[in-house]
């Protein structure tokens, strides 16, 4: 079976590599395509062709994805985290070290500076002291969020000689044991902040998450903190940073996110996104996202999907594989095994996992599973795809 691949934005060429040509078509204007390839483009608007059986995002946000829609279709959408964890780690790095010493201000002052080098040299000594910073021994950084780019904070900033308290309700067992014993657990989000000189962010954009960073718990850090933003620009209060920073209860924000109410005032320094912007990590988020969509292609497993549960089962020998995705609700498995059973089909391994409102199953059958039993399947109530890998 050769399969199509749709990309809507340039994906990396070690990534697609990973999609053999004898066996895949990849390009920009693929019709009927059996997956598609993104990294920025806005697909909320886009009419998504029925032929679609999954959505590869190389990289870790999905905000540009109409992840609900996709979904109810039995749609898995696959993201990336981790492989651009190392290249956001290091500019969050760059920005604590650029607030901590007030890079970016004496940048501008140096380069203002006119007359001869005499001159220069006394203006120096008279402006210097006007940014003055702080070392990082002995301060504390809070980390919102123990995902993969939060555990490398903590873990990076440890190594610099800070204290690290953390805080992710949800972090996962892979995190905790990547997470250094030496990171403190915060008891909430406002146990953090108060005890935080610095404190940066690094959870997705959601309801839960969105003003996250507000002016009530501003007020809770310590006098003259820095806060630090990678993760997604709703997750602070634009407004509540600049009163916070006003009033000296901040001394910097670093953020990647500039918009007209950050990029001009004196104490923030924006950058365009350039939290994954290496080259290294476009490969690592192309290669990992090109192997997840070939895998649930050639054979229905699913990893690193973001509405999907995981589900991988190795192929048992001399079957036929059916791939079900399905509103999770009593008794799928029973319809999906009986609609089998009555075609004298036996099972010869079943994999079957929810998450939430969904559930994704996998079945190896003894012998050939026909247009007409599929019918079948598909006509089962809760099914939202199913399909012969």
């Amino acid at each position: 079976m050769r399969y199509r691949i749709l990309t809507l934005n340039n994906i990396s060429a070690r990534g697609l590599e990973r999609l053999p040509r004898e066996r895949y078509e990849v390009a920009p204007d693929i019709d009927r395509p059996d997956a598609i390839l993104v990294r920025s483009a806005d697909m909320h608007k886009s009419a998504i062709p029925d032929t679609v059986r999954a959505v590869g995002r190389a990289g870790a946000g999905v905000n540009n994805i109409p992840v609900a829609e996709f979904s109810k279709r039995g749609i898995p959408v696959f993201n990336t985290p981790g492989a651009n964890a190392n290249a956001v780690k290091e500019l969050v790095l760059t920005g604590l070290l650029l607030a901590a010493r007030n890079v970016c201000p004496a940048w501008e002052f140096a380069r203002s500076l006119g007359g001869d080098d005499h001159a220069i040299d006394e203006a120096v000594e008279q402006g210097k002291k006007k940014f003055v910073g702080f070392e990082l021994p002995g301060r504390t950084l809070g980390v919102v969020g123990l995902g993969a780019v939060g555990v490398e904070v903590a873990n990076a900033a440890l190594s610099l000689g800070m204290k690290v308290v953390g805080y992710d309700p949800q972090i996962t067992v892979q995190r905790a044991w990547q997470l250094s014993a030496n990171v403190e657990q915060g008891l909430s989000l406002d146990d953090l902040f108060t005890r935080a000189d610095v404190v940066t962010v690094h959870v997705p954009l959601n309801d839960a998450t969105r003003g996250l960073v507000n002016e009530a718990r501003l007020k809770l850090m310590k006098k003259a903190g820095v806060l630090l933003n990678f993760a997604r620009a709703g997750i602070v209060d634009d407004a509540a940073v600049i009163a916070a920073l006003d009033s000296g209860r901040l001394c910097s924000y670093v953020c990647d996110f500039p918009n007209t109410i950050l990029k001009d005032h004196a104490k923030v320094v924006t950058l365009p996104h350039l939290g994954a912007s290496t080259g290294e990590a476009e490969e690592n988020c192309a290669v990992m996202v090109a192997d997840q969509l070939r895998d649930l292609l050639e054979n229905g497993n699913i990893k690193n999907s973001v509405n999907y549960p995981e589900a991988v089962l190795p192929r048992a020998p001399n079957t036929t594989r059916l791939a079900i995705a399905n509103s999770n609700v009593p008794n799928m498995v029973g319809q999906i095994s009986t609609c089998l059973a009555t075609e004298r089909i036996n099972i010869a391994e079943l994999l079957n996992k929810s998450r939430g409102e969904y559930a994704y199953t996998l079945v190896d059958a003894e012998g050939a599973i026909g247009d007409d039993l599929l019918r079948k399947i598909r006509a089962i109530e809760g099914i939202l795809s199913a399909r012969i890998v």
